[in-house]
């Protein structure tokens, strides 16, 4: 602990690190927490990279590391792209949340990541495609799977409909959303009329499908 206190006074004054403080961010992100998150738990960068050589952190990439007692994600770059547009502002959306929901068996080419249009100055990083949205999303249009923010099921077909996704893959999240109780067919159809004639006719026919 004494070699701790010197590497972190050194760099971060008199600062002392917080573990439990860390460790509460991290459990909320599926054990994974950023290098910003570490320094204002008190964590200096030689601190972090003195733990994750002795393997209590895992570094996944630069700036991103997780607590070496958690297991591995399926969606690490995903929560990478989401913690780096802010936690506190940005969703996982489109494409991206049906994948993390498994609403999809198709992989995205991008990470689709949504935040008010107040933020639209965030810059993207490479593979990351930042959405923006005038209207807040409401809380019951959040959901968390694997300690990351996306979209809920409904709210996620309704965007990638709008968004002019292969009607096809509507369809198929469409049918998985409501046979898995993920959402209902009532809840998509009174949904899908705030969006438009299109979304509603698209969301419409695929919940016809689903009842045939």
């Amino acid at each position: 602990m004494g070699d701790n206190k010197v590497i972190v006074q050194s760099q971060t004054g008199t600062k002392t690190p917080s573990r439990n403080r860390l460790y509460e961010v991290a459990a909320e992100q599926g054990g994974y927490f950023t290098m910003k998150q570490a320094t204002e738990c008190g964590y200096s960068h030689a601190l972090v990279a003195h733990h994750a050589k002795r393997g209590l952190f895992i570094r996944i990439r630069q700036g991103l590391y997780r607590f070496s007692e958690y297991p591995p994600s399926d969606h690490e770059d995903v929560l990478a792209a989401w913690l780096a547009a802010g936690r506190d502002v940005a969703v996982v959306s489109h494409e991206s949340a049906l994948d993390v929901l498994g609403l999809t068996d198709i992989i995205p080419n991008v990470i689709h990541v949504t935040v008010p249009r107040a933020k639209r100055s965030i810059e993207p990083r490479p593979g990351v495609k930042i959405h923006t949205t005038e209207k807040a999303i409401t809380k019951d249009e959040i959901v968390v799977r694997n300690g990351i923010t996306n979209t809920s099921p409904t709210r996620t077909i309704l965007d990638i409909a709008e968004s002019g996704v292969d009607p096809e893959q509507v369809e198929r999240a469409v049918t998985q959303a409501i046979n898995r109780g993920l959402a209902t067919a009532r809840q998509l159809k009174e949904k899908a009329g705030e969006r438009g004639k299109r979304v509603d006719m698209l969301i419409t026919d695929a919940i016809k499908k689903v009842k045939r």
